[in-house]
């Protein structure tokens, strides 16, 4: 065993290819500490794995190995596809090939950490933002120490699962003393042995860029203010801008904000725009002169100043989530972390026309189910979002529902136990979903696990469409909702197709919205085009006749 080296995997199969992000940030955690690190990155070795595991564990024995979990499952309703039996397998067979102690993480990972800690069989897990909590870990069994002396890290041994108490109740929650905000990450290109971020760039046409962590937020379906803290960590402007410079230099010129929303806390958002600016001013040979941005924004806040920096910066486009237009339904949906909603859908339009107005791409993503749905609400919602002068528009039907999510908590205190909650569905379940609130469950592990797992330990991820929606004939737990989806297609004039994403069933339209292994997208990274898929989506029927010609 090497003493000081620790090797983290990357077991992600699914393409087109995402940077693992985490990776970069906790080797540069873990160079900073005295630590050698390598990558052993399976994502372009996804029908050779086991090779090059193999390969990897007979030439190295690291004293610590890390496995990142970016995504459980694809969270799209109509798929339903679990990836974890593919990171169990790897990490199953990477443990016949060392002693190391594995420890795991990542958001996916955080949504359910002591259910996956017991599913993967593992020693270690880590909830939220890792770069500290995986060095204190390092640091304690290089140094022989118990790792019980490690704030937050969550332990599976002979006693069972649990979880070392912070000193500091509010970085449980928080987490922000937890990531380092004053440096850049070093980011690498063509080495073998760290996350290689052109190679990714190239087959995926996308860079990433973190500008803060956490979300103060509260809406009702989302899992990261759970998994990332709920709290804003800021990253210095210039430490944010360093890094893209970095990747720029490396050829990546289309980067993406992997911040919960780029627009939350727009102070510091408009920060980091002036940084960029700036720099841009002042050196005409600056690499920040190719840079394409792509960012995740909320509706508001957002105004005229915000738009024009984004423009002077370099945004290509911009991803905004509105989620519905009827204010009935975003009212305690969409919300602060006080409960009020920040924004109605005149902002959307705003939006959208401050964003034409400098040539910036939209899309809009409407997020359709959620309670108190109905054909009406749904159908109104449609004929907003198609009025809106936004380059791409997109709809989903139905929503994944997390254990520790607001919409995951109130279902499990609804069912409390004891009875199903109508709209709760999965394509797997073959009996009524029942959820218990954590209080009634056993263990943590337990009341996570039902979110993913039925009683004799089959994949049943669970989602949630409104009631109201089901057809003639359609009930129970496993139904599709395919009356609902028909009804979608039908709200959609067939002359604004080109521009929309809309959610697929099998035989109802060779189209498919899914990121995960979608044939167009595949086709679209191997003919060289670059940013947000989303961008190209438009075009695709263009795209696809050209590649086929």
């Amino acid at each position: 065993m090497t003493t000081r080296l620790i090797t983290l995997v990357n077991p992600n199969l699914v393409h087109p290819p995402i940077t693992p992000y985490a990776l970069d940030i906790l080797t540069t955690a873990l160079e900073d500490a005295g630590f050698d690190v390598e990558v052993l990155d399976l994502t372009f070795e996804r029908d050779r794995w086991p090779g090059a595991v193999a390969d990897y564990f007979r030439r190295r024995q690291p004293m610590l190995v890390g496995v990142t979990i970016r995504n459980t499952d694809t969270i799209y309703p109509q798929e339903q596809r679990v990836f974890l039996s593919s990171h169990k397998a790897i990490i199953d067979y990477l443990r016949t090939r060392t002693t190391a102690p594995v420890v795991a993480g990542g958001v996916g990972f955080s949504s359910m950490p002591h259910a996956l800690v017991v599913y993967f069989g593992i020693d270690y897990g880590v909830k939220g933002p890792g770069e500290l909590t995986l060095v204190q870990l390092a640091e304690a069994l290089a140094g022989g120490e118990a790792p019980e002396t490690v704030p937050g890290l969550i332990i599976n041994d002979t006693t069972g699962v649990r979880q070392v108490p912070y000193g500091d109740p509010s970085a449980a929650a928080g987490r922000v003393s937890l990531v380092q905000r004053a440096k850049p990450y070093r980011r690498h290109s063509g080495r073998a042995d760290r996350v290689d971020n052109l190679a990714y760039f190239r087959r995926g046409g996308l860079g990433n860029i973190l500008t803060k962590n956490g979300c103060t937020f509260a809406c009702s379906h989302c899992l990261e203010p759970d998994a990332k803290g709920n709290r804003f960590a800021r990253r210095a402007e210039a430490a944010v801008v360093d890094e893209m410079e970095s990747l720029l230099t490396q050829g990546i010129q289309d980067l993406h904000t992997t911040d919960s929303e780029f627009n939350l806390n727009i102070a510091h958002s408009k920060a980091v725009l002036r940084e960029i600016v700036r720099r841009k001013s002042r050196d005409d040979s600056s690499p920040l002169h190719d840079l394409r941005l792509w960012i995740y924004v909320q509706p508001a806040p957002f105004d005229a100043e915000y738009a024009a920096l984004l423009a002077q910066a370099g945004c290509a486009g911009i991803n905004v989530a509105p989620d519905h237009s009827r204010p009935e339904l975003l009212e305690g949906w969409k919300v602060s972390s006080g409960g009020t909603r920040f924004y109605d859908f005149e902002d959307v339009r705003k939006l959208c026309r401050w964003a034409a107005e400098y040539g910036m791409a939209t899309m809009v993503e409407a997020l359709l189910g959620m309670p108190g749905e109905t054909p009406d609400t749904m159908r109104a919602c449609v004929a907003d979002f198609q009025s809106l002068d936004a380059t791409v528009v997109g709809y989903t039907l139905g929503i994944r529902v997390f254990p520790y999510s607001p919409l995951g908590r109130s279902l499990a205190a609804k069912s409390a136990g004891s009875r199903p909650v109508p709209g709760l569905q999965s394509n797997n379940a073959t009996e009524p979903i029942v959820l218990t609130p954590l209080e009634g469950c056993p263990d943590i592990a337990s009341y996570e696990r039902q979110f993913m797992f039925d009683g004799a330990g089959g994949f049943r991820p669970v989602y949630y469409f409104s009631p109201a929606l089901l057809g003639e004939g359609e009930r129970g737990p496993g139904q599709r909702y395919d009356h609902a989806l028909e009804r979608l297609w039908s709200y959609v004039p067939r002359s604004d197709r080109l521009r929309v994403m809309l959610p697929t069933a099998p035989g109802l339209s060779p189209e498919d919205n899914n990121y995960a292994d979608n044939p167009f997208l595949l086709r679209l990274t191997e003919l060289g085009y670059t940013g947000a898929y989303w961008s190209h989506w438009p075009k695709r029927y263009r795209i696809m006749q050209g590649a086929l010609a």
